[in-house]
């Protein structure tokens, strides 16, 4: 990147030198105050060659990430004639976050990160009950097995237990509902496509003709409500959504009421037992053939590769391919009865940042950077990594891959301990919440691998001054 040139083309494009009044910088942002705002052109800034964007405020402000902000930042003053300030009030590290979290979905914003956006949109709004079920289910669980099952015949304690029961019982109507909702089509109808998906012995698809069953067709198999559980209702959601859509413009409005909801159920139905439900159901067997062999196969590489890599996933996005995947795992009534040993590994990636961090603070000279460090520590140790992810680790790049190396110990153990949760949501020191009771010590030793994996890794090999002072600033 020629940072002389860009500093030019902004220059151009927001009035040139007479239009300048101050120009100033902080972590990720080029801001310019001028004479004229009138003059500028936010259009030709947009698409100047590393801008990440721009913000129209008192000032105009040009994203172009840490580090390159600097450099810019220097030639354009060089031009202008103008002193290049700081903008100390933006160290907030909260600030500084979200700043460089928006100017790195900016760079990793494509088609795919858009779609497992709406997907994770699908999910987000049922994460309180799941979470809330979850751990019904678990304290639930432990009761029963610990008593033999001594409240079975407590009016309140059975009203408790069908709250963690009915969530997932009748989970894939919600995933319908919401998958329709988000792709823009009635969310009742969404709703009627995850009701193929609930397991109930009087749907008139299961019922007997004489001593024989249904049998579909292409399959060859009677119909099985539970086969492809979630996924298979998150794509019969989108696609009546699709198909509802395509209906409503080819009907005639006097008969749009009536017939669109009629022929989207009618045409989505078969083609969601038919078809869609076949898909699904391939699909679901084919994660957990993938996590059976990263898990069982693999073991404790699995549990490295796990934990190592999930952080990189996060960074472009691609983490919320799993959402589905961790309602899926908690499910009573799945694969693995309702216990997801998926996310504790992937909860000692947190664990690796903090560590990361601790070694940032204890070995920078720099002020700047040890004032983010401190603020970002404590909320990451329970479990809110954003902080430290995105004002100290990743814009400096070396120990966002220490810490992620560092992770992977962490996860080795969670591996070998088998450990697993009943609900989610929470992590760090909170993930003690939600691992299966009995479980927490096993829990905490493999976090404290994951924040000395972390910390050594970083502070003998993640430790760049130069690059600290680039991304941070002198201490002048």
């Amino acid at each position: 990147m020629d940072y002389a040139k860009t500093a030019q083309e902004v220059l151009t494009a927001v009035g040139g030198k007479e239009n300048v009044d101050a120009n100033m910088t902080c972590m990720t942002r080029l801001r310019i105050s001028l004479v004229d705002h009138s003059k500028a052109d936010l259009a030709a800034l947009k698409k100047i060659d590393g801008v990440l964007g721009v913000v129209d405020s008192e000032t105009i402000q040009v994203v172009f990430g840490p580090g390159v902000v600097n450099k810019v930042g220097s030639e354009f003053a060089t031009l202008t004639g103008l002193a290049l300030g700081a903008d100390e009030a933006e160290l907030d590290v909260k600030k500084v976050a979200n700043e460089n979290k928006s100017a790195n979905k900016a760079k990793h914003n494509g088609p795919v990160q858009q779609f497992l956006k709406h997907i994770a949109n699908v999910f987000v709004p049922i994460l309180p009950g799941i979470i809330a079920a979850g751990l019904i289910n678990g304290i639930i669980n432990v009761i029963d097995v610990s008593t033999g099952k001594i409240m079975a015949g407590v009016w309140w304690y059975q009203v408790i237990h069908v709250i963690g029961w009915a969530l997932f019982a009748y989970l894939p109507i919600f995933v319908g509902m919401n998958a329709a909702k988000e792709f823009k089509g009635s969310p009742i109808l969404g709703a009627l496509a995850g009701c193929f998906f609930v397991v109930n012995a009087a749907m008139p698809l299961l019922a007997k003709v004489g001593d024989a069953q249904i049998i579909l067709p292409l399959t060859g198999k009677v119909f099985n409500p539970g086969n492809g559980g979630l996924l298979s209702a998150l794509i019969a959601g989108i696609f009546f959504a699709y198909l509802e859509r395509w209906i409503r413009k080819i009907m005639p409005n006097i008969l749009d009421t009536f017939f669109t909801p009629l022929l989207t159920v009618i045409i989505g139905g078969l083609v969601t037992v038919i078809v869609l439900q076949p898909i699904g159901a391939a699909l679901t067997a084919g994660i957990y053939t993938v996590l059976d062999f990263l898990y069982t196969n693999l073991g404790a590489l699995g549990g490295y590769i796990l934990s190592a890599g999930f952080l990189p996933l996060v960074s472009v996005g691609l983490h919320q391919a799993l959402t589905p995947i961790h309602a899926m795992l908690n499910d009573p009534n799945g694969v693995t009865k309702g216990i997801n040993y998926l996310l504790p590994i992937l909860m000692m990636a947190g664990g690796g940042q903090v560590g990361a961090g601790l070694a940032l603070y204890m070995k920078t000279k720099n002020k700047k950077l040890k004032r983010m460090t401190r603020d970002s520590l404590p909320v990451g140790i329970l479990g809110v990594g954003e902080p430290l992810m995105y004002a100290v680790t990743l814009p400096l790049g070396k120990p966002f891959i220490t810490a992620c190396l560092g992770a992977g110990f962490g996860g080795i153990l969670a591996s070998l301990f088998h450990l697993g949760t009943v609900s989610q949501g929470v992590s760090g020191l909170f993930g003690l919440l939600i691992v299966v009771p009995g479980t927490q010590l096993f829990y905490v030793i493999s976090i404290a691998a994951a924040y000395v994996g972390g910390f050594v890794l970083t502070y003998f090999f993640g430790v760049d001054e130069n690059r600290i002072n680039e991304v941070y600033g002198t201490d002048d």
